[in-house]
């Protein structure tokens, strides 16, 4: 009995380590950290992305760094809409080393994965999954990464899956993008991070 008490304890904790946490309290950019001159506010409960006057590139990153987790959130692109979901990523300013989950107008590869500084698109959805993006409409995006496999689902279709020893090698926070040229508004709720 007095080793199983112990064992309990240990598992009970295992299991709460696992258990899925709001990235974003609705309320302030607390447990965040900004990179570079772009807008990130909280409005109406959601995070707004939006250009700056300088329009260069943006981004708003986790302090803590996630590696083998399932993370879910929504987007809402009002205006141009070219983001993203960054994983595994690490700053030096605005310059980031990581792997981006593309959130971008139709046509345009949401879903699909791209590293930056380094081999450009890994991997673009099939053609025929741009219909289960909804512009201008909330989307649900679903990224799994574990070990060197990533998975994104958007609104429930899988866009893309691969095993890729470089982003399996990969360490550093979760980050949302805005992207350099001006004209982008996006609007972000839920996002939610279940490690793995």
């Amino acid at each position: 009995m007095k080793n199983i008490i112990p064992l309990l304890g240990l598992l009970f904790m295992m299991s709460c380590s696992r258990q899925t946490t709001d990235l974003f309290n609705g309320e302030s950019l607390a447990g965040w950290e900004v990179h570079g001159t772009e807008k990130w506010y909280v409005e109406d409960g959601e995070l707004v992305c939006e250009s700056g006057p300088d329009a260069e590139y943006g981004y708003l990153s986790t302090e803590k760094f996630y590696d083998d987790f399932e993370l879910t959130l929504e987007f809402k692109q009002e205006a141009d809409g070219n983001s993203g979901v960054f994983i595994r990523s690490t700053f030096e300013g605005t310059k980031v080393s990581g792997w981006q989950v593309e959130v971008a107008p139709p046509g345009h590869d949401t879903g699909g994965i791209y590293e930056s500084y380094g081999r450009g698109w890994i991997i673009k959805p099939d053609p025929e999954k741009d219909s289960a993006l909804k512009m201008g409409e909330w989307n649900k995006l679903k990224i799994r990464a574990v070990g060197p496999k990533v998975t994104t689902w958007l609104n429930g279709v899988q866009m893309v899956e691969l095993e890729d020893e470089k982003i399996g090698q990969g360490k550093g926070a979760v980050a949302l993008q805005i992207h350099d040229g001006g004209g982008i508004k996006v609007r972000w709720r839920d996002i939610e991070i279940k490690p793995l």
